[in-house]
């Protein structure tokens, strides 16, 4: 007899830079990412039980609607440039979970929020870089969830509601971005201030309660450091679709200072 499923809390994890977890690291620091690894490595013992399936939803894909993966084995898409050799060889092979992204539209559908899947698209570095650190494995079904063009807070916070059973069906919902992701900062001792006001804010946020965090988080732009810490805001809303599917207050779970900047992590029961 099959287990019921546990309670999935939602994550709103950094992805890192490229395939940083897997070469040595030559733009900072050798240990640059370590820590954020650990942290990657400590998910799965954190979860009540393993996740029957995952939904990420990745800062690297956009489309005019949400769209998810509905093929049976997604390849990998290697979106990043200039890194060694062998980080093109780097291998994922968890299946891909169809049944489940019909499920994600017909969720979304009964919110009213219109939809499509994508048989042939592969998973972006923004999803199998962190979860071959997080889930090595690679047993556990995957499926990716775009972001919406336009990049509306509010549309992916509702997103995120209408998704919010799958948490009680043993489903993982993460969010894949950085919370701060400014390519010029990186490496750059100015912006150590700029991403902690900004973090220091963003924190703030998540901890409000559900009624109040939406309308925080849908200002982002206007937090301080905001446009500093995002000049497109595509890392940061991923945590909304993360946020709009829990039903408490969030929590930093982890953060670091990587290249000159702060990176954290939130976490929704």
């Amino acid at each position: 007899m099959t287990s019921p499923a546990a309670k999935m809390p939602t994550l709103f994890i950094p992805h890192g830079g490229g395939p940083c977890f897997f070469m040595d690291w030559t733009r900072g620091p050798a240990d640059s990412w370590d820590k954020t690894a650990d942290y990657l490595r400590s998910i799965l013992p954190s979860l009540p039980q393993p996740p029957k399936a995952i939904l990420v939803i990745s800062g690297h894909w956009e489309e005019p609607q949400f769209t998810v993966t509905s093929g049976a084995s997604p390849a990998l898409i290697y979106d990043y440039n200039g890194f060694p050799e062998h980080t093109y060889q780097l291998r994922y092979d968890a299946p891909g979970a169809p049944a489940l992204a019909q499920h994600v539209r017909d969720l979304l559908g009964e919110a009213g929020i219109t939809s499509a899947s994508d048989p042939a698209r592969g998973w972006d570095h923004g999803v199998f870089i962190p979860l071959k650190v997080a889930f090595p494995a690679a047993d556990i079904p995957v499926v990716q969830l775009s972001l919406k063009v336009g990049l509306d807070p509010d549309e992916h916070a509702a997103a995120g509601r209408a998704l919010a059973q799958l948490r009680d069906e043993g489903v993982l919902i993460v969010g894949s971005g950085m919370s701060f992701h400014n390519m010029r900062g990186f490496g750059d001792p100015r912006f150590s201030p700029v991403s902690d006001e900004f973090d220091v804010w963003l924190t703030e946020a998540v901890e409000k309660s559900p009624q109040d965090r939406d309308g925080a988080l849908a200002a982002w732009s206007s937090a301080p450091a905001g446009r500093l810490s995002h000049p497109r805001e595509e890392h940061l809303l991923p945590l909304m679709v993360a946020a709009g599917a829990s039903e408490g207050p969030g929590a930093k779970v982890f953060s670091d200072r990587v290249m000159e900047t702060t990176l954290s992590a939130y976490q929704f029961d």
